[in-house]
C-alpha cells in the first residue's frame, strides 16, 4: 500500500468509526480496565545502538555530534564517521542469542503484567517488518521481526503486547552530521538517515530547549503524512494494547495529525475488540484522551487522573551501555509501591545486549521483584489508592528526570493501596514495632479495623490503636530490607 493509499484508508476508518478526529470525541475514550488492574510493565530499549554500547541510546545522534564525547569515542573507535557511519553497525547487530520465549518467561516471572519493546527509536532502524522502511530488522542486521516473535511469545504466555515508537523524533535526529564530512550527507543512506533537518533550533544541546517549546518550529507536511503511516501500519500489524510516544509529537505541527491517530487507533481497536490506551508526555493530548506519562519520575501525590511513570533499571542509559550502572531491585519495589499508591503505574526499562541476553543486574532484579510480587503483589495488582496516599518525610518530586537517586524511606514511611474492603499497607522499611498514626483512632478516615495479616506470613498480629496511633508488634525477622505489606479487613 503507498502512503497516499494509506492516507486514505485512515480519513475512510475515522469516518465510519465511533471516534473522529477531534479532541470533543477523543476525550469519551476510556483508560483500559486491564491496565489500571496490572499495573507494571516491561520497556526494552533494544536496537542498534547496543551495538556501540557506549554514552546511551542517543548514541547515533552523538557519534556526530563534536560537542558530546560520543564523537570522539566513535572516532578512535571505529575510524572517520564519512568512512563508518551508524548504518556500519548493522551488520554487527546480530542478535543471535535473542530468544522470545525465554525474554517473555522471565518477564512473566518477574511479575510484569504488560511487555513494550521500543518498535522504532530515534535512529531510525525499526525492530519490526513493515513495508515502509527498508532499515529494520527483518531485512537486516538480526534478519527477524522482533516486535512479532515478542507479540506471538506473549500471547501463548498470557502477557499483553504494546509497542512504542520514537520514530518522530527521526526528523532531525542525526542532524549533527550534516555539520561535516560524514555518511550523513550521502544521499545513497538519505531514507536512513532523514531528512535530518539541521538549523539553529535542532543543533546540538539546543535542541531541548527549543524541542520542548510547543510552538517551536514543526515539522513538514511530508514528514508528518510518513509518520502517521508508519505510526497506523505498526497498529494494524501488531495490534498493541498500549502505544507510546516520546516527546516531540507535543509540537504543533503534530496536532492535526495525533487527533486522526488516535481515532484510528481507538477505532481499530473497537474492530478487534480490545481496549486501548495512548502514552504520551507533556501536552500531547488532553488529560482524558490518553494516559500520562511521566519519565523518570514521580509525582508528589495521588493524581485524580490515571498515569503512568517510565523509567529504568540502568542509570545512565536506557539501551545496553557496558559501563551502565543499575538501580537496586529495592529501589525499584519502592518506587512501583509509591506510584501505585498515587493512581498510576509503572514501567520499568530493560538494555539488552546486542546479542539479544538481558545482563546479569537487570535479570537480577526482575527476579527479586517477582519474588516479593509473590508475596505482596495482592496490594499492588487489581488495587486502587485510598484516602491518602501514605504516611512519613520522604515523598518524591514532582517532574522528569528525577528517580535516580534511591529515596531513603524510613520505617515511618507507609503507602496505602485499597482492594475490596480491604486496606493494604505498606511499610517501606521493615520493622518490628509498627506505628501508623494515619491509621489511629478518631482519624480523618477512621475506620473500623477488624483484623489484620501480614502477607507472606503465618504470623498471628495483634494490633492495638489509640488516640496516637495504630500499632503492632512483630516477632519475626526479615531476612531483607524490601517493603512489607499488612492487609487490614475494614469494617
Amino acid at each position: 500500500m503507498t502512503t497516499k493509499e494509506y492516507l486514505k484508508q485512515i480519513d475512510e476508518v475515522n469516518e465510519k468509526g465511533r471516534y473522529k478526529a477531534d479532541w470533543s470525541s477523543l476525550s469519551h475514550h476510556k483508560v483500559p480496565d486491564w491496565y489500571m488492574h496490572d499495573k507494571l510493565g516491561v520497556f526494552i530499549h533494544w536496537g542498534v545502538y547496543s551495538v556501540p554500547a557506549f554514552g546511551n541510546e542517543w548514541y547515533s545522534r552523538g557519534m556526530y555530534d563534536k560537542n558530546v564525547r560520543e564523537f570522539e569515542h566513535h572516532r578512535k573507535t571505529y575510524g572517520e564517521h564519512k568512512d563508518f557511519g551508524y548504518k556500519d553497525f548493522i551488520p554487527m547487530f546480530k542478535a543471535e542469542k535473542f530468544d522470545a520465549k525465554e525474554w517473555v518467561r522471565l518477564f512473566k516471572k518477574a511479575g510484569m503484567k504488560y511487555v513494550m519493546p521500543v518498535a522504532e527509536h530515534h535512529d531510525g532502524f525499526a525492530m519490526y517488518d513493515t513495508e515502509f522502511n527498508r532499515w529494520n530488522a527483518k531485512e537486516m542486521g538480526p534478519h527477524r521481526d522482533v516486535v512479532g516473535e515478542l507479540k506471538d511469545e506473549c500471547e501463548k504466555q498470557g502477557l499483553t503486547l504494546c509497542a512504542s515508537t520514537h520514530r518522530a523524533e527521526h526528523y532531525f535526529f542525526m542532524n549533527m552530521g550534516r555539520t561535516f564530512d560524514s555518511d550523513v550527507n550521502d544521499e545513497a543512506y538519505s531514507d536512513f538517515y532523514g531528512p535530518a533537518v539541521y538549523c539553529k533550533e535542532f543543533h546540538s544541546h539546543d535542541l531541548h530547549k527549543y524541542t520542548a517549546d510547543t510552538y517551536s518550529l514543526g515539522a513538514s507536511q511530508e514528514w508528518l503524512e510518513d509518520w502517521l503511516v508508519r505510526t497506523c501500519e505498526l497498529v494494524d500489524k501488531y495490534q498493541p494494547s498500549v502505544l507510546y510516544f516520546d516527546w516531540w509529537i507535543h509540537n504543533h505541527s503534530f496536532k492535526p495529525y495525533l487527533k486522526k491517530l488516535a481515532a484510528y487507533y481507538y477505532n481499530r481497536a473497537e474492530e478487534w475488540g480490545k481496549e486501548v490506551t495512548i502514552n504520551y508526555k507533556h501536552e500531547a493530548f488532553p488529560p482524558t484522551v490518553a494516559t500520562f506519562d511521566v519519565e523518570r519520575g514521580a509525582l508528589s501525590g495521588i493524581s485524580p487522573i490515571y498515569w503512568q511513570t517510565d523509567t529504568a533499571i540502568g542509570k545512565q542509559s536506557w539501551g545496553y551501555r557496558a559501563d551502565n550502572e543499575y538501580k537496586s531491585a529495592r529501589q525499584v519495589i519502592c518506587d512501583l509501591v509509591d506510584i501505585v499508591s498515587k493512581n498510576g503505574n509503572l514501567l520499568i526499562n530493560i538494555g539488552p545486549k546486542a546479542d539479544g541476553t538481558i545482563t546479569d543486574e537487570e535479570t537480577e532484579v526482575l527476579l527479586t521483584m517477582g519474588k516479593w510480587l509473590e508475596t505482596n503483589g495482592e496490594g499492588i495488582y487489581g488495587t486502587t489508592f485510598w484516602k491518602q496516599f501514605g504516611e512519613g518525610k520522604v515523598n518524591a518530586e514532582d517532574g522528569f528526570f528525577k528517580d535516580n537517586d534511591e529515596k531513603k524511606f524510613t520505617n515511618k514511611d507507609f503507602r496505602f493501596t485499597y482492594k475490596d474492603g480491604f486496606l493494604y499497607v505498606f511499610q517501606m522499611r521493615p520493622s518490628k514495632t509498627v506505628k501508623i498514626k494515619t491509621l489511629r483512632k478518631h482519624n480523618p478516615h477512621d475506620y473500623l479495623i477488624e483484623s489484620i495479616e501480614l502477607l507472606g506470613s503465618s504470623e498471628k498480629i495483634d494490633f492495638t490503636r489509640d488516640e496516637k496511633a495504630l500499632t503492632i508488634k512483630l516477632k519475626g525477622d526479615f531476612d531483607n530490607d524490601l517493603p512489607i505489606c499488612f492487609k487490614m479487613e475494614i469494617g
